[in-house]
């Protein structure tokens, strides 16, 4: 009787240790299947944050002890959950290679940025307006480093780069490598802006507005707000901004950044993206009496 006590004991704790063998496949399962899943997914930073709880291993917990018999043979269940485990480590090492070198990119991005404005006038650029691209309603001054809004209608010869029907100019020289510069405004409604060579200058349409298309990025300034705007597509800011205002390039980067520059330099907005062209800087004016003016910073 007592032999057979000591075997029910025995295969008692057989069937228990078993029992946890196997909820540790069915884990292992599902964590499997949650890493296919993850490995489809276009979120990298997502991908970052999911991964780590379901690539520890679940033995990695305290687990009890058993005495079981010799003869018993669990090598099925270790085969099984090497297998796994394998499958798992291979999920996680491949999901890294494909994320490593994108995030390595904006790493590299974030950490070369200037932070102080020292270090952002070392890329300061001069830039001049061009007179064939003004519209009727702005006037240039200061060897076109300045332009204002008027209500009067000036009379500038037909131009094929020129703006018809928008109250906008574009600057002479084009933005690319690294690049920054810094206007002062007043009044309301001052758009400033980069924006692709090619934008369109015959019309009001879309096609032609600062930040309403595909080809321009803008920055819209007035006493109480501040948004940004890109492809019409409208964003809120903190605000309000400064009068004057700091604008970053990294062309090949595809960084653009807005400033808010007083005693402190506030960023206000930034944008990844992908410049398929030179960038050229631009000012949008729809406020009588509204001006902006390049800042001489060296």
């Amino acid at each position: 009787e007592l032999i057979r006590a000591q075997e029910r004991a025995e295969l008692s704790r057989a069937e228990r240790l078993l029992k946890q063998l196997e909820q540790e496949i069915a884990d292992l399962k599902r964590r499997v299947t949650e890493l296919e899943q993850l490995s489809h997914t276009h979120d990298h930073i997502h991908f970052l944050q999911s991964f780590p709880s379901l690539c520890v291993s679940p033995g990695s917990e305290d687990s009890p002890s058993f005495t079981v018999n010799q003869h018993l043979s669990f090598d099925g269940v270790r085969k099984s959950l090497s297998d796994l485990k394998k499958r798992v480590e291979e999920i996680c090492e491949e999901e890294f290679n494909k994320i490593r070198p994108q995030a390595a990119a904006v790493q590299m991005i974030l950490l070369s940025e200037p932070k102080s404005r020292e270090d952002f006038l070392q890329y300061y650029c001069y830039l001049t307006l061009d007179p064939n691209t003004v519209n009727h309603h702005l006037i240039l001054s200061e060897k076109n480093r300045a332009v204002k809004c008027s209500e009067r209608k000036q009379r500038y010869s037909d131009h094929p780069e020129r703006f018809d029907s928008l109250p906008q100019v574009l600057c002479k020289e084009s933005v690319c490598g690294r690049c920054y510069w810094e206007v002062e405004w007043s009044s309301d409604d001052v758009f400033i802006s980069v924006s692709y060579k090619e934008i369109r200058r015959k019309g009001r349409g879309n096609e032609c507005g600062f930040g309403f298309n595909s080809q321009s990025w803008s920055l819209e300034c007035s006493s109480s707000s501040v948004f940004f705007w890109n492809n019409f597509i409208k964003s809120a800011l903190r605000g309000p901004a400064s009068s004057r205002i700091g604008v970053y390039v990294d062309h090949s980067a595809g960084t653009l950044s807005f400033y808010s520059v007083s005693d402190t330099m506030k960023l206000l907005h930034r944008v990844h993206t992908t410049f398929t062209q030179p960038l050229y800087a631009g000012f949008s004016m729809w406020s009588s009496d509204s001006t902006v003016r390049f800042c001489d910073l060296k």
